[in-house]
């Protein structure tokens, strides 16, 4: 994966990117510098067949600079197109590895770091970000060595015209850069906080679709349109008043120039009537000056582009360097092979969110063998899921270690350790496709018998054969065309394919019923007999027939022993079980 220095487009590894297309941009820079020469040569021919041809009445001078001109113009056609092919082609690569790699990032960040940007915030570094950039290639591969050569050419050549009218560009050009670089600096602000507001945007309207059924449930729909039209008209704010900045730019430079063009019609034509200078000369004066205008025309179309693009760079950039809080180790040590039952242990841990007043849990130590059930039980916002999640090596701790087999989990290649883990996070999340395809997500080989089985252990069998085309029925983005309670149990069937040495449930039983809930408990304690489990509950008949239950209260560990000793020496899961235990007693 390639990590970019914050900073501009320049920092060395974007120049890594555009060396990989080295020969294309070799050939793109001698296409251009062709076509700009042909293109500076045509006004020069121009007033030749005027001066020679027309005023000496030489025909043979007409053909031959007009043979000439004809050569050139199609010169510069095909150089230009074909400069323009390989510019675009170049542009397009580097966006797709762009996409490629912020992609591969976000996959690889801890859940804190993407809690840290925030999820609308990386769609939009995915997506409009790279886009901002790639059409900015665009533009300075097919312009940026037109633009300054026409710009310094045109005026080199007029003034070998005709030295004396010149001095009118003196004045022009320094007054064209100066509102050039004006309102550059007005807009990268404004561009920096565009950006902003579109993760704004993107996150409010990614929460609401997501909560749409919370939305409707409390009529909370003219609360939640009010808070997406202030971010949109935010955002529509800022982006008016940089399109009128930026709009700016073009009626100015055009005023300039024009105004330049007028002053040296009045200063050829006297110069004309006095016989100082030809009419071709004046004409090809006139259209190098036209040159300069498109030369810098084609800096202001960059300029439009450049602020937008340089945050997006940016912001591409700050992500791709955001350290990898979770990658691979450059020596990994093995696992033991699977199958062979895996020892999970966790030693002191600690862990806390960067910025963070407190830890969120602290001096956490137990260990599960081959074959033992380890429950967690707590308050909401206990640490329940902070535990899992570093199990899972979604984090990585603060303090102390977590160990599977021996081996510390930031020693383990993640590939290697992934294939050894069974995990079914609290959100019990579907990808759209089949249901066989959502069960055989961690184990692509996995055969129609080891898929029924395992919907037979997670209760789920009954209601995918029911279902009129079996495994081969759709599964919406989500899981959305099923119940929390089915979601839940195609889930596990799905951590179960995975016939796994680990097996890790975060709250994962919550949708189900008691009934079925017992049922799943014990068809799972014949299924994953051999393999060391994890279950997170708040729900204490999900985890009192554990070998060991660990009670955590405010990041704590409070209790640890099975359901009998803790009923005795733990009074937090002794209150637990009574406020539990409590309805049913006054239901009966």
């Amino acid at each position: 994966m390639t990590h970019l220095r914050t900073g501009s487009i320049g920092a060395t590894p974007w120049r890594d990117r555009l060396l990989h297309h080295k020969w294309a941009l070799l050939a793109i820079l001698l296409c251009q510098m062709g076509q700009v020469t042909a293109s500076l040569l045509l006004p020069s021919f121009s007033a030749d067949i005027i001066d020679i041809g027309i005023g000496g009445q030489d025909a043979s001078a007409i053909r031959y600079y007009g043979g000439l001109m004809g050569v050139a113009a199609a010169a510069q056609l095909a150089l230009s197109g074909t400069a323009a092919f390989l510019g675009a082609t170049v542009a397009y690569r580097i966006g797709q590895s762009l996409r490629e790699d912020v992609f591969a990032k976000v996959h690889g960040l801890a859940l804190s770091q993407v809690q840290g940007f925030t999820v609308g915030s990386l769609i939009t570094r995915c997506t409009n970000d790279v886009l901002q950039v790639q059409s900015m290639l665009i533009m300075a591969l097919t312009m940026i060595v037109v633009a300054p050569i026409m710009g310094v050419g045109s005026a080199v050549m007029a003034v070998r015209q005709d030295a004396q009218l010149s001095w009118l560009l003196l004045v022009s050009v320094p007054v064209l850069a100066g509102l050039i670089g004006f309102l550059t600096i007005k807009a990268v602000p404004l561009y920096q906080r565009m950006q902003t507001q579109l993760d704004r945007v993107n996150s409010i309207l990614r929460e609401q679709i997501e909560g749409i059924r919370v939305i409707r449930a409390f009529l909370q729909q003219p609360r939640e349109a009010g808070r997406f039209a202030k971010a949109n008209a935010d955002l529509t704010g800022t982006a008016i008043h940089a399109g009128r900045l930026m709009a700016m730019i073009m009626p100015s430079l055009t005023a300039v120039m024009q105004l330049t063009s007028v002053a040296l019609i009045w200063a050829g034509a006297s110069r004309v009537r006095d016989g100082d200078l030809e009419i071709g000369a004046l004409i090809a004066f006139l259209s190098y000056v036209a040159l300069i205008l498109i030369g810098v025309m084609m800096m202001g179309l960059m300029i439009v582009m450049l602020p937008r693009a340089l945050v997006s760079a940016r912001r591409i950039t700050e992500l791709l360097q955001s350290p990898v809080e979770v990658g691979p180790p450059s020596d990994p040590k093995p696992l033991p092979p699977r199958g062979s039952g895996l020892h999970l242990r966790l030693e002191e841990v600690g862990f806390g969110y960067p910025g963070a007043e407190a830890m969120v849990i602290e001096n956490i130590t137990f260990d599960v063998g081959p074959g033992e059930t380890l429950g967690i039980i707590g308050a909401t916002g206990s640490g329940k899921s902070t535990i899992v999640n570093l199990i899972a090596r979604l984090n990585d701790p603060g303090t102390g270690r977590v160990t599977l087999g021996g081996v510390d989990l930031r020693d383990a290649a993640p590939d290697e350790f992934a294939s050894h883990i069974g995990y079914v996070p609290q959100k019990a999340y579907l990808f759209s496709g089949t249901v066989a395809d959502s069960l055989r997500l961690g184990n692509a080989g996995a055969d129609e018998a080891t898929l029924w089985n395992a919907l037979e252990v997670a209760q789920a069998a009954d209601f995918v054969r029911a279902m009129p085309d079996g495994l081969m029925s759709p599964v919406a983005q989500g899981g959305t065309n099923f119940s929390g309670g089915q979601r839940q149990r195609l889930a596990i069937a799905r951590a179960l394919v995975c016939d796994a040495d680990l097996y890790l449930f975060d709250d994962s039983f919550s949708a189900l019923d008691q009934a079925t809930d017992r049922k799943l408990r014990a068809a799972l304690r014949q299924a994953v007999g051999h393999a060391a489990t994890v279950i997170v509950s708040q729900r204490v008949a999900s985890i009192r027939d554990a070998d060991r239950i660990l009670v955590i209260e405010k990041g704590q560990m409070v209790g640890l022993g099975p359901h009998e000793t803790l009923m005795q020496t733990c009074p937090v899961y002794a209150e637990t079980v009574h406020s539990q235990a409590r309805p049913e007693e006054d239901a009966a």
